[in-house]
Formats: C-alpha cells, structure tokens, sequence
C-alpha cells in the first residue's frame, strides 16, 4: 500500500479498547473528540443526533446496571470500567436518516479519539436501553424529550493494555 496520510493511518489502525485506566481523559481531548461528533454528516445536514457526555461515576453505574438487565446477567460490565461514557440519541422525527446519521456521530467519534492516543470503544444497546422505563426516565432527567432514540455509546479512556490484532476476511470487498 503507498504511504497514507494521517486520517488514513488512523481509519486503518484503531481498534476497541475494553481496558482502560482509572484516570479521567482530559478536557481538552473531549473537546476535541466532540468537536469531531457535532461534525460529523446527517441527512441534509439536518443533525437530528444529540450527545450526552458523562463522567459521573453514579451515572455510569445507572447505566451499567441498564446494560446488564438487557443482557441478562449482573455480572458483566458493558461499558469496561471507562471514565467517559458518551451517549449518542437520536431524533427520528427530523429526518428517515436518523439512526445512521447517529452512527456517524459515534464512528467520528472513536476515530477522532484513536487519533488522540485515547481508547475507545462503540457500545450497542442504547436502542433497548432508553426504550425501557428507567432509560426514559434518565432522558427525562437530562431534559430531553423522550421521542429520542438510543444509537449507541462512545467509552473513553486512556488504554490499559495492547490493542487486538485484526485480520479481515478475505471477501471483505467485491469488485465489480
């Protein structure tokens, strides 16, 4: 492959993280990280995401709790003891194209953080999760309108371990 850029290093080399250190990421690389989030493209540049950034340990537990009632086992951590869990919803009376344009937002999002040397990891679920009666109530506690829908979530961290190794199928891509 010839010499890639920058953006193309990061898209070809960032993998999950699903260890991460205790230590909160710093200010500035959220900032930059969400700066990454809010650009990202919608349908008709309608942005019908909205993103709930959180780094409340009480919350989090709320929220690793929902993950595993939906799961069905106590026991797991979903969310893997990151420090920055960023919920992504998303409007579905904007535009038909609200749930991808919510999947933007949160592949922005991992990408801008790789790039900063920050792990991260997009966590399904959140569909599920803000469907039932105690995800409503969470939305009703940020002051969102409950016809928001999950996307996803975003866990941030700085990396506690080595990234996996990835190996793409070989009919990955189909010329034609």
């Amino acid at each position: 492959m010839e010499m890639m850029n920058d953006t193309i290093k990061t898209l070809v080399s960032r993998r999950s993280m699903r260890k991460f250190k205790k230590e909160q990421i710093l200010e500035t690389e959220l900032e930059q990280i969400l700066a990454a989030a809010v650009n990202a493209p919608s349908g008709r540049n309608t942005q019908p995401a909205k993103i709930v950034v959180i780094q409340d340990a009480d919350t989090i537990e709320r929220l690793k709790k929902l993950h595993q009632k939906v799961l069905g086992n106590d026991q797991i951590d979903a969310l893997y003891g990151a420090p920055t869990v960023v919920v992504v919803l998303a409007d579905p009376e904007v535009n038909a194209t609200w749930h991808d344009d919510g999947v933007l937002v949160l592949g922005n999002m991992v990408n801008a953080a790789y790039s900063l040397g920050i792990g991260s990891c997009y966590i399904y679920r959140a569909e599920p999760i803000f469907d039932m009666p105690e995800g409503k109530a969470l939305l009703a506690e940020w002051g969102i309108p409950e016809r928001f829908r999950g996307i996803g979530h975003c866990i941030l961290g700085y990396p506690d371990g080595e990234e996996r190794v990835i190996t793409h199928k070989k009919d990955y891509i189909v010329r034609v």
